[in-house]
């Protein structure tokens, strides 16, 4: 099969790879629809150990089952994979296990590929009606979705469910539609990039500006720089509540004593439990998470240019979706 290969620091290639083997208990999947994250795009810069060179990267994708009893099957692809016997699995919180897997990590290969190998729990069906290219959105979503409800629930009764969300990429806006769809009726994105901003406004609908000064009873912090911690620091409202989904680098930015002060609760999230993947997978064939037309397609071989271009900042789109049979 073909395949998007990792190969060194902001170094990928499309070339020929040995097709996944079909474990027992897997289904294979012929990839439809594949979405790129920020964890490859760290990987891509050589910023992540965990996925060493050479390696297939990406991991939010959709497709077709063509192997076992349930062949021609629309499905998307929860990428955590947990050992049913582990304790967090049983309690619903299998996004913690300490023997978690995920593809694009090994010992699992990623999705920038035509197959993949997933096991039968982590396989939503797509209904006919939903299109494979954004079926291939939950994984992200889900992400979004894990947070806003971790942030929901911690919020005290007596807030205004009002958020701010800083960063306006996938998983920023995911944040923002998550947070309408449980409720909140006022939510700000802030992103500094005038095009991103453009798009989010007229193509997505969202509430967008370039910097904020009002306080928030919720911000979340979609980007997870510095910089961004120390926005959220300042901007969340006594009592409120910060949400920290971005993996942009790992210290400074929190003013511990002003969350210490003002009671604040900081909530680290980490991508998902099977219940928010579900939840979201249906959250997206119910429409209750919009039309999610705000995707770039691009072909799988043309995918060195497609790190390039997001590098470069030249993606005014919050999301690119490869095709890898086009």
């Amino acid at each position: 099969m073909k395949a998007l290969v990792y190969e060194g620091v902001e170094r990928v290639a499309f070339r020929e790879v040995p097709e996944p083997g079909l474990i027992e208990g897997e289904h294979l999947i012929k990839v439809e629809a594949v979405g790129i994250c920020g964890s490859d795009m760290h990987a891509f810069l050589g910023h992540d150990e965990r996925r060493p060179a050479p390696l297939i990267l990406g991991h939010e994708a959709a497709g077709v089952i063509v192997g076992g009893p349930k062949v021609g099957t629309r499905v998307t692809i929860n990428p955590l994979v947990t050992p049913l016997d582990c304790p967090t699995y049983k309690v619903g919180r299998e996004n913690l296990s300490p023997n978690r897997q995920i593809i694009s990590m090994p010992p699992r290969e990623g999705a920038f590929a035509q197959y993949v190998s997933m096991p039968e729990r982590n396989l939503v069906e797509v209904p006919d009606g939903v299109s494979l290219d954004q079926a291939a959105l939950a994984e992200p979503l889900a992400v979004s979705w894990h947070a806003a409800r971790l942030a929901k629930e911690a919020l005290h009764a007596s807030m205004e469910r009002r958020a701010l969300v800083i960063g306006g990429g996938a998983i920023g806006l995911a944040a923002s539609l998550a947070l309408r769809a449980m409720g909140f009726e006022n939510v700000i994105i802030s992103e500094p990039n005038d095009a991103r901003r453009a798009y989010l406004r007229d193509n997505c609908g969202q509430d967008v500006c370039a910097k904020v000064e009002e306080s928030f009873p919720l911000v979340v912090d979609a980007v997870g720089f510095a910089a961004t911690r120390e926005i959220a620091s300042h901007l969340v409202e006594p009592g409120g509540v910060i949400v920290h989904v971005g993996l942009g680098e790992p210290k400074g930015g929190l003013d511990i004593r002003r969350i210490t002060l003002q009671e604040v609760t900081f909530i680290g999230s980490y991508t998902y439990t099977m219940r928010d993947f579900r939840d979201t997978a249906q959250a997206i064939f119910d429409g209750r998470l919009g039309s999610l037309n705000w995707i770039e397609l691009r072909r799988l071989e043309d995918g060195q240019a497609a790190f390039e271009d997001l590098l470069s900042q030249r993606v005014a789109a919050p999301k690119i979706v490869f095709r890898p049979w086009d």
